[in-house]
């Protein structure tokens, strides 16, 4: 096998292993091609690539709840080569994940058990980073459910598990931006998304070619967040000019005055208001078209400067800086959000066992499961995804990632990334077998909802908007522990009992939520028959409404 030692029989046929590999580790050639080859030239995706996609995400206006959660059953769970499959082509990385895996199956003591499953978890992840380094184009059956849920061998799930597993969906039908994590490391390689944010490499000094980079980036992120507002206004801009053309479609429907041989009458009372209504269109029109004249002048002037800059890093290793650093960067991220979604405390042992997981569809964390959460939630919460930029509106969904752990947590990783605060996208991290799935995608998006409105208020933040009042009052009833873990605690509650009328949050809590993340006006009027606390919030309400708002 992976090693000279022959394998016992019964680990073997656990593995599924119908015949040694060879002595160099490998049970198969590997034919996979360079990195350099998967992504460099013609296969790297073109600008407008890029924007065509976010343009595409960015005309949805709510999630699409998804129906069917599961497919028709993949055979490659049934494969019986499956571990060689996996480990073929993987070298001395899979040679010392065998080895350890091995050990740790033959183990009996309990202790010397522990030590090799404490030696496997690395071993695992440098397996997974060998792979994911020249991952792109397509990926055998078996080293897709390796990533994307930890399967070493599917001998090792119950039939039950095996089945369930099977049936998940491979391919994005949805269009949405929940990624497993083959799919997201394809992502970051082809450039179609920028790498995590890290704090664990610091670079000293840059020198002047990494610096330009560095500009250049950051430049790009301010052209993404122009093109974001310019898309918004031009889609003000249809909005008026549809309005406009019903308005004056009414303004020339005279009435006919049968009396006097058939003379066209006076504006009748609806031609007056679309009349009206004219006027405040074309006021409005006229500011939309001026904004719009600057946003195009302001691409303009970023495009030229970027034209320069492409120029001055023409000599430098743009290939390296972007493409393979960028990979290794991005996998060492998702190692460390790995470690966040299992906690302290938590299994972080990578493979997939029977034992360590039920096999409940609705607390599989897969990516229909998780749009579909993040609808419930989002229908809760309308303000969850939205961000406001040059005086618009953008609803900005995050990007989540599905990573093949347990874990209790969802996290929010980075609110927006680096180079572009306005209208980058948040990313989350989910674990796919957690205890419970709701709770998970509840936490992270508790914590998205923290980290935007912290970095929203910057150094003021414990004075103004939802992340100050919430301090005031933790600070005042002198609160112990973390801020922000009760904020997400009372969040959860916000959003699972309180939506539902059952009361269990502070009242001063209640009141803060109620007015910084509302519910819908239809939920509201609900609640405020189901208790006395709602009806109270609900008098407050139409007092606010009727004097400067909140």
């Amino acid at each position: 096998m992976m090693n000279d030692e022959k394998l016992d029989p019964e680990i073997a046929n656990l593995l599924g292993i119908s015949e040694p590999a060879d002595a160099s580790g490998s049970t198969a050639p590997s034919d996979a091609p360079a990195f350099g080859k998967l992504f460099k030239g013609d296969a790297s995706p073109s600008e407008a690539e890029r924007l065509a996609e976010e343009a595409r995400r960015n005309a949805k206006q709510r999630f699409t709840k998804i129906t069917k959660i599961l497919g028709k059953p993949n055979p490659a769970l049934s494969d019986k080569e499956f571990y060689n499959k996996v480990m073929a082509g993987e070298g001395g990385e899979a040679a010392k994940f065998h080895e350890l895996f091995t050990q740790f199956l033959k183990a009996q003591n309990p202790d010397d058990r522990s030590i090799f499953r404490n030696r496997v978890i690395p071993a695992f992840w440098d397996m997974v980073a060998r792979i994911v380094e020249r991952i792109g184009g397509s990926l055998s059956p078996a080293k897709l459910y390796f990533l994307r849920f930890g399967i070493i061998s599917p001998n090792f799930l119950s039939p039950e598990q095996r089945d369930l597993l099977s049936k998940v969906h491979t391919r994005n039908e949805s269009g949405e931006s929940v990624y497993y994590l083959d799919e997201w490391m394809t992502r970051i390689a082809r450039g179609l998304d920028r790498i995590s944010a890290t704090d664990e490499v610091r670079k000293v000094m840059l020198d002047s070619g990494q610096k330009k980079l560095d500009k250049l980036d950051k430049r790009k992120g301010q052209r993404d967040a122009e093109l974001a507002a310019l898309r918004n206004r031009v889609s003000q801009l249809e909005e008026a000019e549809s309005d406009l053309e019903r308005n004056v479609s009414i303004l020339l429907r005279h009435d006919i005055r049968d009396d006097l041989g058939g003379l066209k009458a006076c504006f009748n009372p609806d031609q007056r208001r679309a009349l009206s209504e004219i006027n405040d269109i074309l006021r409005r029109l006229n500011t939309l078209d001026r904004d719009l004249g600057r946003s195009y002048e302001s691409v303009g002037d970023i495009d030229r400067e970027l034209d320069d800059l492409e120029k001055s890093t023409e000599g430098l290793d743009k290939e390296t800086t972007v493409d393979a650093q960028a990979i290794a960067t991005e996998f060492n991220a998702i190692r460390q959000m790995a470690k966040l979604c299992v906690g302290r405390k938590g299994n972080h042992f990578p493979v997939l066992l029977k034992s360590y997981f039920i096999p409940s569809l609705a607390n599989l964390g897969i990516r229909e499961n998780v749009i579909n959460l993040l609808a419930t939630v989002e229908a809760l919460d309308a303000g969850l995804f939205i961000r406001r930029y040059r005086e618009q509106d953008n609803r900005i969904v995050p990007n989540v990632i599905l990573l093949p752990n347990y874990g209790d947590f969802g996290i929010c990783w980075q609110p927006f990334e680096k180079h572009n605060r306005s209208t980058s996208r948040a990313r989350l991290a989910i674990p796919i077998f957690p205890k419970n799935l709701t709770l998970a995608v509840i936490t992270a998006l508790a914590d998205l909802r923290w980290q935007v409105a912290k970095e929203r208020a910057q150094h003021r933040w414990m004075e103004e908007g939802i992340t100050g009042k919430y301090y005031q009052w933790f600070s005042g009833h002198k609160m112990k522990g973390d801020v922000k873990d009760s904020f997400i605690h009372d969040y959860i509650l916000w959003v699972t009992k309180e939506s539902e009328g059952v009361q269990k949050l502070d009242r001063e809590v209640r009141g803060i939520f109620w007015r910084t993340m509302p519910f819908p006006n239809e939920l509201k009027q609900k609640l405020k028959n189901r208790g006395f606390v709602y009806s109270e919030l609900a008098k407050k309400d139409a007092n606010i409404s009727m004097s400067d708002g909140y």
